[in-house]
């Protein structure tokens, strides 16, 4: 993908649930046919169980060593290992009310199935730990995803504060390839 005249290979997209990077990256992967990586579907097998994080950790550093990938999540205890080898930080930063009204819509169109970026049997669910975490999630992570992106000042870093940005953004890098 190129874009402001660079060429990126390696993108991380970060950003509250329920902001639209999920969406967003499956269509930028589609637009640049490089390789998706959804956190939530390596992370949560099937049914909620989940990998140690020692058999995450060792996935994930393989991943990242790879020379093309887009890779979808959170797991701020892994940012700074994507952050090591990554060349863009793509960040959603959209309002909490915007990320809880996704979260919920989310829920009823999913509800008692799997979403595509999740494991068979990982059927939507909405509980009040998860809405705390949205609720809080720009007072508390951006801050602390801010500081560990500081360390990285190789990866460009892009800031969505509304779903229309990034919708746009996808325009500008369709238009690009095409």
């Amino acid at each position: 993908m190129i874009y402001s005249g660079k060429e990126y290979k390696r993108i991380i997209v970060i950003g509250c649930s329920g902001s639209g990077k999920s969406t967003f990256s499956r269509k930028l992967a589609e637009i640049t046919d490089l390789p998706l990586i959804h956190l939530d579907a390596a992370f949560w097998q099937e049914n909620w169980t989940h990998l140690s994080r020692e058999e995450f950790d060792i996935w994930l550093e393989s991943e990242v060593q790879k020379d093309r990938w887009i890779i979808d999540g959170n797991y701020n205890r892994t940012l700074e290992m994507r952050l090591k080898h990554a060349d863009t930080v793509i960040d959603f930063r959209i309002p909490r009310y915007q990320c809880l009204s996704g979260v919920i819509k989310r829920y009823f169109k999913y509800r008692n199935t799997s979403r595509l970026d999740m494991a068979k049997g990982c059927n939507e669910k909405i509980d009040f730990d998860f809405l705390k975490f949205i609720w809080n999630f720009n007072k508390k992570d951006i801050p602390q995803n801010d500081e560990k992106i500081r360390k990285y000042p190789n990866a460009d870093h892009i800031i969505f504060t509304s779903r229309k940005q990034s919708e746009e953004f996808l325009k500008l890098i369709q238009s690009a390839v095409y």
